[in-house]
């Protein structure tokens, strides 16, 4: 049985959790400055606004089947995110485990390329994994290949990092499962799996630009490389099999969701119970097996639990009644102006809870709008450093090397980027119609 909500955003409930959530944001946004966890003050704020909730209705005397109802709801959609990235997230641990990573960095080293070829090859790399292994994975683990080629030279380091999250972040945007904000909009039914990958173009473009002013700050000349005292690894058995497991278990995720309406990261669970029998295997026919439990340990929970807080802030926020002005304000603009602005907006505030507040409040748009709020919403975080889960990621990894200051410098690359992809977004969509 539904039950409609009260509007509570003007009652103090509605304005102490509003304080709650910008003060938690703050530290959010300030992690590096005050070293805390992105985690803690997200989950803090998500769980303690729906307390607040709870004791306005208690001393109100208000039914609380609304807001009952209105949590099992959020634990669902917050369900599907949570499974599916840390069945995604086992995977690369897995593959980091077996080796696989570190063949793939000896290799980019040991050929000798000079330092604008890497930069051009992780890019690349970031680019066509993450809509795959999402960006956030996707960046971490080409931000360390990154720093292992060469650990000093900082105006190859800023820049190649940068061109990382772009590209990680670009690449995401047009795949259902590349980024979360893709990954929700997908999972809400905003758009078949086909539609995202319309929004190819105007991502490589965008990112192509970026990538090429950045590439201009790039230094001439070649990382060092001893060829006498680096070793060749070796992928431990099971590792291109586990490889294979993982492309399968994300075919099997859109397939179940596109034929049969599963959720996505039912197809993701069923690939990590193939996985763990996979490890079984291994063991039992005498070669070097893993733990999948093992590797699950090395899974940022960090990570997971801030999606988990700050999709409940914005589940509080709607219920209170805040989102009711976004909606407001599409009426207003118009949903293209909108759109646009929100790729602004997701620098400054992350952007899942930009994505999750227009999810909730749904002002009514076609697909080739909904789209644009995703491409927008991805690609948009990659202006400010802490604007994407990928730019908090690589910020951590590259500690004192990717910082706020460095990115800002550099930020106007990215404005010309998502300048572009604008404008191809609208060639492509409102005046050829081909989506």
């Amino acid at each position: 049985m539904e039950h409609d909500a009260i509007n509570l955003a003007t009652t103090w409930v509605g304005w102490l959790s509003l304080a709650v959530f910008v003060v938690a944001y703050y530290f959010i946004a300030t992690e590096e400055k005050y070293e805390v966890n992105k985690a803690k003050p997200a989950l803090f704020a998500g769980t303690f606004m729906f307390m607040l909730i709870g004791i306005y209705y208690a001393l109100n005397g208000i039914n609380p089947d609304a807001l009952h109802d209105e949590l099992e709801l959020l634990i669902l959609e917050i369900a599907e995110i949570f499974f599916f990235l840390l069945v995604a997230m086992t995977f690369i641990e897995t593959l980091i485990e077996r080796g696989v990573f570190d063949l793939m960095k000896y290799k980019l080293v040991s050929k000798g390329y000079t330092y604008k070829k890497l930069f051009w090859l992780t890019g690349l790399l970031a680019f066509f994994i993450s809509p795959v292994a999402d960006n956030l994975t996707t960046a971490l683990i080409l931000s360390t290949v990154l720093f292992t080629i060469d650990k000093k030279n900082l105006s190859f380091l800023v820049p190649g990092a940068i061109n990382i999250v772009v590209a990680a972040n670009a690449g995401g945007a047009w795949s259902p499962f590349g980024d979360i904000t893709t990954l929700m909009a997908w999972t809400a039914g905003k758009g078949e799996f086909i539609d995202f990958l319309y929004l190819f173009p105007a991502s490589v473009l965008g990112w192509g630009l970026t990538a090429f002013l950045l590439s201009r700050s790039v230094p001439e000349g070649e990382p060092p490389f001893d060829a006498a005292s680096e070793k060749k690894p070796t992928v431990r058995d099971g590792g291109m099999g586990v490889v294979y497991l993982g492309v399968g278990t994300i075919v099997m995720a859109v397939l179940g969701h596109q034929f049969f309406h599963f959720p996505a990261m039912w197809g993701m669970m069923f690939g990590l119970s193939i996985l763990k029998l996979y490890s079984i295997t291994l063991s039992k026919t005498g070669q070097d097996g893993f733990n999948i439990y093992v590797n699950m340990q090395k899974v940022e929970n960090d990570t997971l639990l801030f999606f988990f807080g700050i999709l409940s802030a914005v589940g509080a926020l709607h219920f209170l009644g805040f989102l009711h002005y976004i909606h407001s304000l599409y009426d207003i603009l118009g949903p293209t102006a909108a759109n646009i602005g929100v790729g602004f907006i997701s620098a400054i505030v992350d952007n899942v809870p930009v994505m999750s507040a227009i999810l909730k409040s749904s002002p009514t748009m076609d697909v080739d709008q909904w789209l644009l709020v995703t491409l927008t919403a991805g690609i948009g975080g990659s202006l400010i450093s802490f604007g994407s889960a990928a730019g908090v990621g690589v910020m951590g990894r590259l500690h004192g090397i990717y910082t706020f200051g460095a990115h800002m410098k550099h930020a106007w690359t990215i404005l010309v980027g998502y300048a572009l992809s604008m404008v191809i977004w609208y060639v492509q969509f409102e005046i050829m119609g081909l989506y």
